[in-house]
């Protein structure tokens, strides 16, 4: 944009920026954005916040739709059951067959809670999602981490298992040097690892996108030239269309986790490789 009378081109771009923080919007964005201030004290933040209120409304929404169950269901014992359907039967079945059915609970809360902290990416007033902060999904991918291996131990024994996981069958013996620990690699740090990095890393880049568009509209705005005042409508619109983009990549990823986590489970109880 045009340098104001006086000023060079740097020194426009800080008086910009300084109007910008003067309206109170932080610029330029950081790292810091993804770590809002405490609510009360390191024990009580804003993250910890939505995740207790995400329990909550799962809770509340589950007890509400099942306390008076009917034949003919109604909408809210209908959306319940439509969420517990699509898992057991597009995601617990199909990734482990009719075993999987009995841990269609399991899956349909873990689908749920990352759905709906996902989304608080998008709730006005919250506008970040506790995954875009890399400790939730770790968590998250921790549990299912120790639940497969878990079960695995628990069908197989410890020495089956470990056979079952690292040993391919119909390979010839001196190829076990290398595979050994490629499978470990992969059964027992990739899974987890990536698990976690997927969920974090849509949902982090997905804020980022939307800061960017937002703030960006807004650092536009406050320009001195039409041009870029005009210009600023299509960063506005552009962070419209991020944020319906977002709640797309929001039920995907939740999807994308459980549905891996099923495949995880559904690995350690086959009964070959």
């Amino acid at each position: 944009m045009p340098a104001r009378a006086g000023l060079s081109s740097a020194e426009d771009d800080t008086v910009s920026g300084q109007l910008v923080v003067a309206q109170g919007l932080p610029w330029p964005p950081s790292v810091e954005d993804f770590y809002p201030p405490n609510v009360a004290g390191p024990w009580v933040t804003k993250f910890g916040i939505m995740v207790w209120l995400a329990v909550a409304l799962l809770i509340i929404f589950f007890m509400l739709a099942y306390r008076n169950p009917k034949l003919v269901p109604g909408k809210a014992q209908w959306a319940a059951e439509s969420v517990y359907g699509l898992v057991r039967d597009n995601i617990a079945r199909e990734q482990m067959g009719n075993a999987g059915i009995r841990f269609a609970p399991y899956f349909t809360v873990l689908f749920s809670f990352i759905l709906l902290t996902n989304l608080f990416a998008i709730v006005p007033g919250l506008q970040i999602s506790p995954n875009s902060h890399i400790a939730f999904p770790i968590v998250l991918a921790a549990i299912s981490y120790a639940m497969y291996n878990y079960i695995g131990v628990r069908k197989h024994g410890l020495g089956g298992y470990l056979k079952q996981s690292l040993i391919l069958p119909g390979v010839p013996w001196p190829m076990h040097f290398l595979l050994i620990p490629i499978e470990f690699l992969q059964n027992f740090v990739v899974r987890p690892v990536t698990l976690a990095l997927r969920l974090f890393a849509n949902l982090f880049a997905g804020h980022l996108l939307l800061l960017v568009f937002t703030i960006g509209g807004f650092v536009m705005l406050s320009s001195d030239s039409i041009f870029v005042q005009v210009t600023s409508v299509f960063s506005f619109a552009m962070a419209i269309v991020m944020t319906f983009f977002e709640a797309l990549v929001a039920v995907l990823q939740a999807y994308v986790f459980v549905t891996l986590s099923a495949n995880y489970i559904g690995t350690s109880l086959a009964d070959e490789h």
